[in-house]
């Protein structure tokens, strides 16, 4: 059996699938690109883009744009698929990289790490002052019903904007978490209970305003019998990150991909980030040390992140996820989602795409088989 296609809006990917945003750098145009020719929805990661270039230090705005900007235009090149951008709340440049991604015409902007309740605004602007129709899907990244219903009431009553889909990242996501600390191991805040949560704020805004707003599943899918589930469960589709680290055509050094695959689940921690916010990451000398008070504070030459406050932290965030995707993991670390020791071979995103559809079919089957035992168990 197929995958059923996830549409949004006028968008449709013939596979439920979006590739997670994964900064910095571990998903950029060609990854995106892979992913997009594949059926699903590819995704470049918009933090710290711009950390190739030769003037990131001395003017980090104009390089990151630059950057962004590029990237969407290589990804266009290599693909005529669904190609979107993931931009954080968080970033000091997020109302510039959104105006950026819309009118160079991303498909798509995830947004989380916060509340992006002025989203809406860069793009009637962007059409406004552009005297163009940009047509680029606006999609929060919430871990609550909560922020969900928080964020479309604002769209509605500022901008009668409708949220074009929701992503509901859970607890077992890779990176930075949308949780507390305590929060992450509670039953309460589970994924499978997010969703069907989420599902039930959305219901209502589907019918009076006529508009479908797709659920996406994210955080600790893995498999295609994870797909199903969540389908079940009322998503229309899933965000998968780490298995698509995994894959050759990841922008990431060959390096952090092989610390994927030397992964144990005991090698997995919860750091505190210096951005203020827990996250998942595979544990190493560097966050030992930090750990143990052997990192001092940076001088901030990025200035990437609101949150970050420099004169209490340790180390700069955006340089050690820098040299983690350079492959240079002593002097950073690998950020990875719950699942990451299952990860056990590098496969092309093709590859991956297929195993995925094969495991559907076999979750399926299962449950077709269950069904039929059961018919059969009744007549006798």
């Amino acid at each position: 059996m197929s995958f059923p296609a996830l549409k949004i809006g006028n968008l449709t990917a013939k596979i439920p699938v979006v590739q997670g945003g994964m900064g910095v750098g571990i998903s950029l145009s060609g990854l995106a690109s892979a992913v997009a020719n594949q059926g699903g929805i590819g995704v470049i990661a918009g933090a710290m883009i711009g950390m190739k270039e030769p003037d990131v230090a001395k003017d980090p705005l104009t390089a990151n744009l630059r950057a962004l900007r590029n990237e969407i235009e290589k990804a266009r090149q290599m693909t005529n698929g669904i190609v979107g951008v993931n931009l954080m709340v968080a970033l000091t440049t997020f109302s510039q990289m959104v105006r950026t991604a819309i009118e160079h015409r991303a498909d798509i902007i995830f947004s989380g790490a916060g509340l992006p309740l002025d989203m809406p605004k860069h793009l009637f602007q962007a059409c406004e002052e552009k005297k163009e129709e940009f047509k680029t899907k606006l999609v929060p990244i919430v871990s609550s019903a909560r922020a969900a219903s928080v964020i479309a009431k604002k769209w509605i009553s500022r901008f009668n904007y409708v949220p074009d889909a929701f992503v509901v990242e859970g607890p077992k996501a890779g990176g930075h978490l949308g949780f507390k600390a305590e929060e992450l191991y509670d039953p309460a805040h589970a994924l499978e209970v997010l969703v069907p949560q989420v599902v039930e704020v959305v219901k209502p805004l589907e019918d009076k305003h006529g508009k479908a707003v797709p659920i996406i599943a994210a955080g600790g899918v893995y498999s295609g019998a994870d797909i199903k589930k969540f389908l079940d469960l009322g998503a229309s589709g899933v965000q998968m990150g780490t298995r698509f680290v995994a894959t050759h055509e990841c922008d990431a050094d060959d390096r952090f991909k092989q610390s994927y695959l030397a992964a144990t689940a005991e090698d997995i921690t919860i750091i505190k980030s210096p951005v203020g916010m827990p996250g998942r990451a595979l544990d190493n000398s560097f966050i030992h040390a930090a750990r143990e008070g052997n990192k001092k504070p940076f001088k901030c030459v990025f200035h990437c992140v609101h949150t970050c406050e420099q004169e209490k932290t340790p180390y700069c965030i955006a340089q050690a996820l820098i040299n983690a995707m350079k492959g240079n993991l002593e002097r950073g670390f690998a950020f990875c989602g719950a699942n990451v020791s299952r990860v056990n071979k590098i496969t092309s995103v093709r590859e991956l795409m297929d195993s995925l559809q094969h495991e559907f079919d076999d979750a399926m089957a299962s449950l077709s088989k269950s069904v039929q035992s059961m018919f059969n168990g009744n007549k006798s």
